[in-house]
């Protein structure tokens, strides 16, 4: 349904070729637009409609994409017990490979953006054709290098032979939709950039309830085995990312826009997003130290961890809607030239990141004595994991923090900052992690350690944000 300037939206009266790409100059909220008299408490409730029309959506596609794999999770589990374990160690590589590629989808949003700020909707459009040409020259690329040493991947992860087998065959069918994959990445990026979240919501549920239905096909009904289940994935991922590509090129026929790749943007684009793939990459060391350190204190705590871990991964979601938003209005008031407004959306987000993690933070400790039974832990994981919650919870209004921050500063294009921030937390957090090896302590004390991982993203987003450096206005 289109809005008309009575209903005091943040992008009243703008007009685009698509429903969510604003061609006014200004995008800034209620209150804050010159020509409004709004006062200071009607300009909070802007920026609270605007952030929860991005967040609310950018949640609910958040949460969708894990089904993909539950999905299969599901239908694989009637194969037995092999065949199940093959999806795992398939599934583990693949969801690196997507995290480790999440920067397209950051960079493209942060790009189209500020280009929308500035009023240049054809602009925006060629860099969201940009981050798609990107993602499908490196899908391809995946393809042609992880294909041979698929066997030699899997077997890093120490399977059985039968197990192996199946695996690679996993693995193998599922790198064909690495293109389609990444392009889904970097469409998502592009719609979000151009304030839109509510199609990416609407391509993950669609994907999801192919992908379920595909696999149910696939390999319950033609009896395709595990390759049912890759290639009902491969063939969702195609068609979600058909969806992107539609709704991208249908713009810039509109506009008028050029389709061909143009090496030059690509290689722009490539350069801002392996500033991101560092930042990922630090993350995922943290996580991967984290995990092995927990191993070292044998199955209890490794099973208790586990489950913290999935505890902290869905409340993660939720704050990362918050940045996701952070993102998309960042990069489109800097854009606009405004300033002050970059600085009151960033402060409205932050307050809803400490609000949001407080919440999380009570409910944690609330439904703490539930959780063992939700996933059905013996006394001994149970024992752990009692005592490992309570920094999980204390945690919470610290992440929120980071988090907004953390989508606030790729939201204004601060890739660089970002990446030797997450090289500098990284090294505050091994020496804590070797702490917890070396003295001990169990889990709660790796938790701490994480505690000291999280407070130094706080520290470091937290200057950033209060200095000038990351506000570069204009396109």
């Amino acid at each position: 349904m289109p809005i008309t300037p009575d209903d005091h939206d943040p992008r009243a009266g703008v007009t685009s070729p698509h429903p969510d790409v604003p061609d006014s100059p200004y995008y800034g909220p209620p209150g804050d637009h010159p020509d409004d008299a709004l006062d200071a408490e009607d300009g909070r409730r802007g920026w609270n409609r605007e952030i929860l029309r991005l967040a609310v959506p950018a949640f609910g596609a958040l949460v969708a994409e894990p089904l993909f794999l539950l999905a299969d999770y599901a239908i694989v589990g009637r194969l037995g017990t092999t065949a199940l374990g093959a999806l795992g160690v398939a599934g583990a590589a693949l969801t690196t490979l997507v995290n480790l590629c999440v920067f397209l989808a950051y960079g493209t949003t942060a790009a189209v953006a500020r280009q929308i700020g500035a009023g240049n909707t054809d602009r925006a459009i060629k860099m969201g054709i940009d981050g798609l040409w990107l993602a499908a020259a490196i899908g391809v690329l995946v393809i042609v290098t992880a294909w041979p040493p698929a066997p030699a991947i899997v077997a890093a992860f120490g399977a059985s032979p039968d197990l192996a087998d199946q695996a690679v065959t996993y693995l193998r069918i599922s790198l064909l939709g690495t293109p389609s994959m990444l392009i889904v990445l970097a469409g998502t990026g592009v719609l979000r950039g151009l304030q839109d979240t509510i199609t990416p919501l609407a391509v993950s549920v669609g994907s999801f309830t192919l992908n379920a239905a595909l696999n149910a096909w696939f390999v319950l009904g033609l009896e395709w085995g595990i390759a049912g289940s890759a290639w009902g994935t491969v063939a969702a991922q195609t068609a979600g990312a058909a969806v992107y590509l539609a709704v991208v090129i249908k713009s810039a026929l509109q506009l008028g826009t050029p389709l061909r790749p143009d090496p030059a943007g690509i290689r722009a684009a490539g350069t801002a997003g392996f500033a991101l793939l560092i930042r990922t990459l630090c993350l995922r060391v943290v996580l991967l130290v984290a995990t092995a350190v927990a191993t070292r204190m044998g199955d209890d705590a490794v099973a208790a961890h586990a489950i913290a871990f999935q505890i902290w991964t869905l409340l993660a979601f939720a704050l990362d809607a918050i940045a996701i938003a952070g993102q998309a209005i960042t990069g489109r008031t800097l854009g606009a030239g405004d300033v002050p407004a970059t600085r009151a959306a960033t402060l409205r987000m932050v307050i809803w990141g400490v609000g949001a993690g407080v919440v999380f933070g009570l409910a944690v400790l609330a439904l703490r004595p539930l959780v063992p039974g939700v996933f059905d832990a013996d006394a001994a994981v149970t024992a752990r994991l009692d005592a490992v919650l309570w920094p999980v919870a204390l945690l919470q209004p610290v992440a929120g923090v980071v988090f907004v921050l953390d989508g606030v500063l790729i939201g204004a294009g601060d890739q660089r900052y970002l990446a030797w921030a997450g090289v500098w937390t990284t090294l505050a957090f091994l020496p804590a992690a070797m702490a917890v090896v070396v003295f001990g302590g169990g889990l709660v004390a790796l938790w701490l350690a994480l505690g000291v991982w999280m407070t130094a993203r706080l520290i470091t987003l937290g200057l950033r944000a209060r200095g000038e450096a990351w506000l570069v206005t204009g396109a």
